[in-house]
């Protein structure tokens, strides 16, 4: 018997071969701020969110909402303008569903960037972290309830969330383009408000370099699906408990914007790369 989830999956996949006849293998989702990647992509397609049955619409600011196919270098990609939050109202479902259909698209490698704050004092607002890990503190995952297994295995393995092979490329193209990048672990918190000094102790405490509010379910069901993930944070607010200060978010989008050519320089190496 087909899962709900999958007919969705399924009608939607159908939905946008009417479209394209792209075949994808690498799937990019844009975070906050980190949208110029777009402007390298030769696009052959737009799709707007609202557009595609089953797919939830971006209601935050800073995203674009949009589909795209198109080539990046010589590879043909498909890519996320724009993502869903918890913190919008949408269930872990709903905010995965588009890495499932990228999947059934032909997609076997997710590359996933965000914005998030730094709690380790080495990471500094304008770095660029690549995730080696990841801390679930969103209070639910993408995979309770029923499981398909033709989605994939009831029990995924989460020893390798993020791609040791593509953190690699990663690390060796910033060494050849000069660029400072960091390793670090991802905490993962609904939002929308900022956190406390005292929960970014914690935080830290624990074991996070990082905090934000999103990735981590789209690598849960990518990893559920077989993809390798690749996940990039741009720091762009200090989080330091001992000397924290108010939140200002024009200063956080300028600091993802100043970071931007440097990820999208690497993003792309690492693509012409694979």
């Amino acid at each position: 018997m087909v899962s709900e989830l999958r007919k969705q999956v399924n009608e939607t996949v159908t939905f946008l071969r009417s479209k394209t006849d792209a075949e994808p293998q690498i799937g990019i989702i844009l975070g906050t701020g980190l949208g110029a990647l777009v402007k390298d992509i030769d696009i052959e397609i737009e799709i707007p969110y609202e557009e595609i049955p089953n797919f939830p619409v971006s209601t935050v600011e800073f995203h674009a909402g949009k589909l795209i196919f198109g080539k990046l270098g010589d590879k043909s990609i498909v890519a996320m303008q724009g993502r869903f939050h918890m913190y919008e109202g949408y269930t872990m479902k709903q905010i995965t569903f588009p890495v499932r259909v990228m999947k059934f698209l032909g997609v076997d490698t997710l590359i996933v960037s965000n914005a998030c704050g730094g709690i380790n004092s080495n990471l500094k607002p304008g770095s660029i972290m690549l995730m080696k890990d990841h801390i679930n503190l969103l209070g639910d995952n993408p995979l309770i309830g029923e499981n398909d297994d033709t989605l994939g295995p009831r029990f995924p393995d989460m020893s390798e969330p993020y791609s040791r092979d593509l953190i690699g490329l990663a690390e060796q193209i910033a060494a050849e383009e000069n660029l400072d990048v960091k390793k670090g672990v991802y905490a993962a918190l609904t939002g929308p408000c900022l956190e406390t000094a005292a929960e970014y102790k914690f935080l830290r405490t624990i074991g996070a370099d990082v905090v934000g509010m999103s990735t981590v379910p789209e690598d849960i069901v990518a990893v559920h699906m077989g993809m390798k993930v690749l996940g990039l944070s741009v720091i762009t607010d200090a989080c330091v408990p001992e000397d924290l200060k108010p939140v200002n978010i024009p200063e956080i989008i300028r600091i993802a914007n100043e970071a931007e050519p440097r990820l999208t320089l690497l993003i792309r190496k690492v693509v012409e790369r694979l």
